[in-house]
């Protein structure tokens, strides 16, 4: 008699225990599951922690081309006419239809739409054409490398190959590679008048500065016509 009083008092509590200890598995099979699938807000798996700084943007107005630039030649009815179409440099592996560029309404160049094509400023020479031709492009955007990511390694004899718009090609070979900052731009280098057909790329460079979301600097690309292919 005792002993059965003694074992139906101890099922009960056999049942309870159990009961605890499938409740704790539980609740540590969900922590784990929690912990797996949650991310901290600080933590992005694709990127890594986060910053609250902004990310490169696309290079911003360009430095202004002079108004009127002292001792430049006055294009010919058919050089007026004409237009930069087509850019290839081979030792990047760039080969693509250029973009018009103009400027805004304070006199500023503006860069390409899109990071990933350059454009020819059309109050620039056209290709061949006495004066400087000017093509600028983005080194990158929030989307990855731009057009002119790798200009700066360009090196002295490089050549570049512009196509008019009445067909023609002007292959121009590498001057000079310069960085300089941006609020010491060579203007007149860049823009002026030149003694024949020259060559000017343009990008941003240097250090980016996150608490602006520009680059510091801007490379200049300058070249000569070519004497031959």
């Amino acid at each position: 008699m005792n002993q059965r009083s003694t074992r139906a008092r101890a099922r009960p509590l056999a049942f309870a225990a159990l009961a605890v200890l499938t409740a704790l598995h539980l609740v540590a099979a969900l922590t784990f599951l929690f912990l797996l699938t949650t991310v901290p807000p600080d933590l992005d798996l694709q990127t890594g922690p986060r910053s609250s700084a902004p990310a490169p943007q696309p290079a911003g107005p360009l430095p202004a081309p002079p108004a009127d630039p002292q001792g430049a030649p006055a294009p010919s009815g058919s050089a007026q006419s004409l237009r930069a179409t087509e850019l290839e440099i081979p030792a990047l592996d760039i080969h693509q239809y250029l973009l018009e560029l103009g400027v805004d309404p304070t006199g500023v160049l503006q860069p390409p739409v899109r990071p990933d094509v350059a454009g020819w400023f059309s109050g620039a020479a056209a290709p061949g054409e006495p004066g400087p031709t000017v093509i600028a492009g983005h080194v990158d955007s929030t989307s990855g490398p731009g057009v002119f990511y790798d200009l700066k390694d360009l090196v002295r004899g490089d050549r570049v190959v512009l196509r008019r718009s009445d067909g023609q090609t002007a292959t121009y070979r590498v001057t000079s590679v310069l960085t300089v900052d941006k609020d010491r731009f060579p203007t007149q280098q860049v823009y002026g008048p030149t003694p024949g057909p020259e060559l000017r790329l343009i990008t941003c460079g240097g250090t980016f500065d996150r608490a602006t979301g520009h680059y510091l600097r801007n490379v200049v690309v300058s070249g000569v016509l070519a004497d031959g292919p």
